[in-house]
């Protein structure tokens, strides 16, 4: 069976890449708690201890599952659209097992087992493609300063309840967000080009 000999190296990544499309099918469908690896394992074709030497844990392969849907998305959205897009994905409506795997994911950030690497690579692509929104020589402190505050929305929201921003309009958030953030990064939508990068406002404010 796989996983009982090496693989060359374009198997092994083949193999890596059916793992995660079968837990990211299985945690959808069940939620992080309920997926088990045997039926990943199942749903790839591959044994459990194939999946265990690749990613370690199941938590670090949801963690691979969510950047990977992550890095899909810094590809195909304009920068932006990118902070909004990110947001509104993590406001989303409806809970079940997509919050559920995010509650997980966000819990996870920063413990040994979640492959802090996958997640700092990914916060890496994240803050160079919004720090090219800004002309600003410290436009990447700005995009980081952006995607902690977006993670802590979703902490504060997803995982920790708290009210009113847990049951809180998608809309009215974004709103809220967005307007305030114009001055970090000043190419998001409703922003006005030239704010956010030192340049002054009308009345001598920056």
């Amino acid at each position: 069976m796989e996983g009982e000999s090496p693989q060359r190296p374009r198997d092994a990544r083949e193999t890596r890449a059916r793992i995660l499309r079968a837990a990211g099918a299985v945690f959808a469908g069940r939620g992080y708690e309920a997926a088990t690896v045997r039926d990943i394992a199942a749903r790839a074709g591959v044994n459990q201890a194939l999946i265990f030497r690749y990613f370690g844990s199941k938590k670090a392969l949801l963690t691979e599952v969510m950047a990977q849907d992550g890095k899909e998305q810094v590809s195909t959205t304009p920068p932006e659209l990118l902070f909004e897009t990110a947001l509104r994905g993590v406001l989303a409506e409806g809970g079940g097992a997509e919050a559920d795997r995010l509650a997980v994911y966000l819990r996870s950030i920063g413990s040994a087992d979640a492959a802090p690497e996958t997640v700092r690579a990914l916060g890496e692509e994240y803050a160079t493609a919004l720090a090219a929104l800004s002309g600003a020589e410290d436009g990447t402190l700005r995009a980081q300063l952006a995607m902690a505050w977006l993670l802590g929305i979703g902490l504060m929201r997803v995982v920790v309840r708290q009210e009113p921003l847990a049951t809180a309009e998608p809309d009215a958030v974004c709103a809220h967000v967005l307007a305030a953030l114009d001055r970090l990064l000043p190419v998001l939508p409703g922003g006005e080009p030239g704010r956010g990068t030192g340049q002054e406002r009308p009345g001598g404010r920056p």
